[in-house]
């Protein structure tokens, strides 16, 4: 395929939540970022004609198709996008490797660790560049929390303690839609909500040893309803549905470094919107992050002068902090929508430069055995070494 004008064109399948965000980030990366790629927005998919058309020509893309078959067809498509639902992921996914394009999907990468392997063997096999969406690995203070450990500032790790809180499901009367569905979503807050605390967990402080965990339905009925955009749904009162995914989970790690991992994952907390925060003790400090105040980062050192000791702020808005350069003055910030346009960046300048940007579908293979392991601890109520 041949690309003009330093060039790369994009085919995306699916045009709701992640689609705007996607989309967003796309039309603004040159605006910020001197990438040697320029995305072009080619064609948006998605099986409702109509609401794919006001899609198309709200986002900026050039063209709209209704069967995503056609949209890898295409010898004007270099990256394939995928923003679907879960369950159709590794479909999409080895077909565009196969047609030799470039693949970056919204986590969890599939729905079973069978799944994201052949997700994983149909990249390499094809040699296309590949990423997962875990963005929050590309909010600057996380970057710079993830350069102050790597520098040894905080030391040996003792404690990751995560949690991630929100409440938009805890009417009952909330409709049964995809994300609340086994077979289309895999899991649920696990899934949904979980996936990050763990990707962040492993990016941050290392891999995995073992997990034991145990997960609760709240709601095991609701009305039978669609998502309507955002997190936003509507429902048929008059028909109801088995939810066959947990509500909520709570997890207990080792990791192989030694650290100790604790992790919630709910959208049962009520007034929690989006509450992903963590924190990381070691032996020399400690670092706090709360994406709800996603530019600020809390720091302790225990070297500091006695008597002065405690948890500082930094805003992490300087020109020294990642990304924090391609945007304004310190102190003015930014938001939720920019760590996509951070993700995009990376994964053209990947294509660019001919390297391997991450996180990718190994991290997603990685990521979907410790969901699978979850599980299984769940169900046996026991520890679940990770293999």
């Amino acid at each position: 395929m041949t690309k003009r004008n330093n060039s790369i064109r994009i085919g995306m399948i699916g045009y709701q939540f992640m689609g705007k965000a996607h989309s967003h980030a796309y039309r603004d990366l040159p605006f910020y970022f001197d990438n040697p790629l320029t995305p072009e927005l080619k064609v948006i998919t998605g099986r409702n004609e109509d609401a794919v058309k006001v899609a198309k020509e709200k986002f900026g893309w050039e063209a709209y198709e209704t069967d995503w078959r056609k949209v890898i067809e295409r010898d004007d498509v270099d990256i394939v996008d995928i923003v679907t639902p879960n369950h159709t992921h590794a479909e999409i996914a080895i077909a565009a490797a196969e047609a030799g394009k470039h693949i970056i999907t919204e986590k969890p990468l599939a729905m079973t660790v069978d799944e994201a392997k052949q997700m994983l063997s149909a990249v390499e096999k094809n040699g296309v560049k590949h990423m997962i969406c875990h963005n929050y690995r590309f909010v600057p203070a996380v970057q710079f929390a993830k350069k102050l450990i790597d520098q040894g500032k905080i030391g040996r790790i003792f404690h990751y303690r995560a949690n991630y809180l929100q409440d938009f499901i805890i009417d009952p009367n909330f409709p049964l839609v995809w994300r609340l569905k086994k077979e289309i979503s895999g899991s649920g807050a696990l899934g949904d909500i979980g996936a990050h605390s763990l990707d962040l967990a492993r990016f941050l402080i290392g891999e995995f040893s073992e997990v034991t965990a145990t997960m609760e339905t709240f709601v095991k009925q609701r009305p039978i309803g669609e998502m309507t955009g955002g997190l936003s749904a509507k429902g048929d009162s008059s028909k109801m549905g088995e939810v066959t995914v947990d509500d909520a989970v709570a997890i207990i790690a080792r990791f192989e470094n030694g650290a100790l991992g604790t992790f919630e994952a709910t959208r049962f907390a009520g007034g929690n919107r989006n509450k992903n925060k963590f924190e990381i003790n070691g032996e020399k400090g400690s670092i706090r992050w709360d994406m709800e105040n996603m530019n600020n980062m809390e720091v302790y050192f225990a070297d500091d002068n006695e008597g002065e000791q405690g948890f500082r702020l930094i805003n992490c808005t300087e020109e020294v902090h990642p990304y924090a350069g391609a945007y304004w003055p310190a102190g003015h910030i930014i938001g939720y929508e920019h760590t996509f346009i951070h993700l995009i960046d990376e994964f053209l300048r990947g294509i660019a430069e001919d390297y391997q940007p991450a996180p990718n579908f190994e991290d997603g293979v990685r990521n979907q055995v410790l969901l699978e392991a979850i599980e299984k601890s769940t169900e046996e109520r026991s520890w679940v070494k990770i293999k």
